[in-house]
């Protein structure tokens, strides 16, 4: 039995980044298993939407285009807000930081407004955009997902295990597109998914160590594939770890996929590989065997989540700069501590213990 009544409406906010977005949808899925009844909505920047397609928890996704500059940017605000407030929420969880939320929670909700009581805010008159307040564990104690799902303590909601799974839907018209481009390549299942880039690249390895720990599986007899956003330099960090292979089975799909098809190249994979990046979580959430690079990251936050994982921290290699001193802008990689050998080892348990989907 509910501990409250069920909403007739609830908006999600997540204003963040791809991965942020993703491992906000166990709380969709914990609100939409404990309220069948309830429209639950979610507002995401536009860029990120994709990351919530064919998500059945959710009736709508409104975005919010940041592109937008100089009087389109506020003309394009005030419409969502007015289309927002047409909505009539009941609830309003808001599950990040920025203030633009938290007025957005304040205007919108007709009897709750759930945000956090992050420890930079007080002082400020952030607690009077809110009827509730959920705590925020102290940094690096507890995962991302299990952070976002506190958000539902001031209802009475803890999530069940089977809840706290980040859901990702994947498309039969994207598998066909990337079973057909992997088939034109000589590709056929079971292969390695490596996706070696992510949007800082303080969180990459060095080319010529990918390439090894790839040469290495290909040479196993796996089929390798590697993936990048269509971003200029990660396409070229492809390109240099291509440089260094010599196999034909080793084949490249960098900046040639659609989100939706990313997340097929990993649904289809034995094993995925790569940095703390979107598309690792992806692949926890598709349950997928996966082995993770971690730089200065907090490791707790972002780890893999829910799947079989094999964590190899460049910091049990060697010094590493604490993650609240990076500067993200930085083209520094901060991954140089770890060998190729733990990354290998990582691999080849996991690639030994059989299948988990099968």
């Amino acid at each position: 039995m509910n501990a409250v009544p069920s909403p007739r409406r609830i908006l999600v906010i997540k204003l963040r980044h791809h991965g942020d977005v993703l491992l906000a949808t166990p709380v969709a899925r914990t609100l939409k298993s404990r309220f069948p009844t309830s429209r639950i909505d979610m507002l995401v920047y536009k860029e990120t939407s994709p990351i919530l397609d064919g998500n059945q928890d959710l009736e709508h996704v409104w975005t919010l285009d940041r592109g937008l500059r100089g009087w389109r940017r506020l003309a394009h605000q005030m419409r969502l807000l007015m289309t927002l407030r047409q909505q009539r929420y009941d609830w309003v969880i808001h599950l990040s930081d920025q203030w633009q939320g938290a007025v957005l929670a304040r205007l919108l909700s007709k009897q709750k407004a759930i945000g956090f009581d992050y420890p930079k805010r007080k002082g400020s008159r952030w607690a009077q955009f809110f009827t509730h307040l959920a705590p925020v564990a102290p940094s690096n104690t507890c995962h991302t997902v299990e952070q976002n799902l506190m958000a539902l303590l001031p209802l009475g909601i803890t999530a069940h295990a089977d809840e706290a799974r980040c859901h990702l839907p994947v498309t039969d018209a994207s598998l066909t597109s990337v079973r057909q481009k992997l088939a034109v390549l000589g590709v056929k299942t079971p292969y390695i998914a490596v996706h070696p880039a992510s949007r800082w690249f303080f969180k990459c390895w060095e080319d010529e160590r990918f390439a090894q720990v790839i040469q290495t599986l290909a040479e196993e007899g796996w089929p390798i594939v590697l993936t990048s956003a269509p971003d200029r330099q990660e396409r070229e960090l492809i390109k240099a770890i291509m440089g260094h292979t010599r196999s034909e089975q080793i084949v490249s799909l960098a900046g040639q996929l659609s989100l939706p098809e990313l997340a097929a190249v990993i649904h289809d994979a034995r094993l995925f590989l790569g940095v703390d990046s979107v598309p690792m979580h992806m692949a926890a959430a598709l349950g997928k065997d996966t082995v993770a690079l971690f730089g200065p990251s907090k490791v707790n936050e972002w780890r893999p989540w829910m799947t079989r994982f094999r964590l190899v921290y460049a910091a049990d290699y060697g010094p590493l700069i604490d993650p609240d001193a990076v500067d993200t802008s930085t083209n520094q990689r901060y991954l140089a501590n770890i060998p190729v050998e733990p990354v290998l080892a990582a691999a080849h348990e996991l690639l030994a213990r059989g299948n988990p989907a099968a």
